[in-house]
């Protein structure tokens, strides 16, 4: 019995030790601020910028900041599908690129998802305290992309 035991622990110790060796491409983009980035489409006082990088744009944009768990796999693997699935949903890299309707949209749910404490994810805040939104960083993320959002509808 013990030796099939050894051998279950060696095979998933190699199994784990050459999953170590797939390091897909990171979300790292080296131009910072493309002109279609949230902050070029918007002028975005720096305080919003602030908490924006700090609780969204490691998900939702196209420069991740890694810590350094993500070289471990199955961990990478999961932080990958998280990025890609936020990205999907709302990339603040390419937010230039969305016509005016679908930026209202985009902005009108993250209204809805910071007043319902949805994003940033527990998962993420877990790990991440600083991305926490504080009451105050609601309160001038909430005001800010609620005036956006109005003017955008006003200009259409």
């Amino acid at each position: 019995m013990s030796s099939i035991i050894k051998k279950i622990a060696l095979s998933g110790s190699a199994i784990f030790l050459l999953m170590q060796l797939y390091q897909p491409e990171r979300n790292i983009d080296y131009v910072r601020v493309s002109p279609m980035h949230f902050f070029k489409t918007f002028s975005v006082p720096a305080k919003v910028q602030d908490v924006l990088q700090t609780s969204c744009f490691d998900c939702h944009s196209n420069n991740t900041n890694y810590p350094w768990y993500s070289y471990v796999q199955p961990v990478r693997m999961l932080m990958d599908s998280h990025i890609n699935e936020g990205k999907e949903n709302l990339n603040f890299s390419e937010f230039g690129t969305y016509s005016k309707r679908k930026q209202r949209s985009k902005l009108d749910r993250m209204i809805k998802q910071i007043k319902s404490d949805e994003m940033p994810l527990a998962s993420y805040t877990m790990i991440h305290r600083n991305a926490i939104l504080t009451n105050e960083n609601k309160a001038l993320l909430l005001k800010w992309i609620e005036k956006k959002s109005d003017s955008i509808l006003a200009n259409n």
